[in-house]
């Protein structure tokens, strides 16, 4: 791990900024589920995972309460993970299917997963002023990963998230012409594409609204957009690079 994500990282897992969320996390982490009663359970601010040299960035809310915040890696043992590790497994991002905690062996490859709140939240729903104290959070993820190409949004607070550090960058003056619909791809300032999924909670599972084939399509949409704008940047640096040959006084006909 790049020693400025191990830093980061430390700093994410100690932060008590919002005493809702402290008080949260711990009474859960106490108390429990009765099903993980046995557990030892994280209670912890989640810290990003995945591959620092990725292209693609998946950026999803907050931590499950009985999910990130038993195991403290995201999306590992609840059931949106049950249902996302097996298409990043299939799309060739994740070298096994399965999430269930930290020491399980899982490795990602080309793909970093973070989210816009880094506790788990009462009712799934962290607060506009507990989604600002952890931006700077993601502005430095964001700085530190050098290569990504496109930001994969899983529901629409991601979304926003996305769009307001941007703002926050200077890079963006509105949020307005950008609408959440699962599929919607946005190329935008910075250099990133944006690319809309419903988040792959229970309830939009289970209902039908986000299917294995959709989810499994985004992904391989983000895989193609990815190698994409790598090839076109590539071809703009070998561009520039015969320019600035041309242009050199040492440069001689022969």
């Amino acid at each position: 791990m790049p020693a400025w994500l191990d830093e980061l990282n430390r700093e994410v897992i100690s932060c008590t900024l919002c005493p809702r969320l402290v008080e949260y996390r711990e009474r859960v982490a106490r108390e429990k589920r009765r099903a993980y009663r046995d557990c030892e359970y994280w209670g912890k601010p989640v810290p990003g995972f995945g591959d620092p040299n990725a292209r693609i960035l998946v950026l999803g809310l907050a931590p499950g309460a009985h999910g990130s915040n038993r195991t403290g890696r995201p999306f590992t043992g609840d059931a949106s993970g049950k249902f996302m590790y097996p298409v990043l497994h299939e799309t060739g991002f994740a070298n096994q299917p399965n999430a269930t905690d930290r020491d399980d062996g899982l490795k990602l490859k080309d793909l970093y997963i973070t989210a816009a709140a880094r506790c788990a939240p009462p009712d799934n729903k962290p607060l506009p002023q507990e989604l600002a104290n952890c931006a700077p959070y993601l502005d430095r993820e964001m700085a530190g990963l050098k290569k990504l190409k496109v930001v994969v949004a899983l529901g629409k607070i991601a979304f926003d998230a996305y769009l307001h550090h941007l703002k926050r960058l200077g890079l963006l003056s509105s949020k307005a012409p950008y609408v959440f619909k699962h599929g919607a791809k946005y190329s935008l300032p910075g250099g990133c594409v944006l690319l809309a999924s419903y988040h792959p909670s229970n309830q939009n599972t289970q209902t039908g609204k986000l299917t294995r084939p959709m989810f499994v399509s985004i992904f391989k949409h983000a895989a193609t957009l990815a190698a994409s704008l790598d090839d076109r940047g590539g071809a703009q640096r070998r561009k520039k690079t015969r320019s600035a040959d041309k242009e050199s006084p040492n440069h001689a006909d022969r």
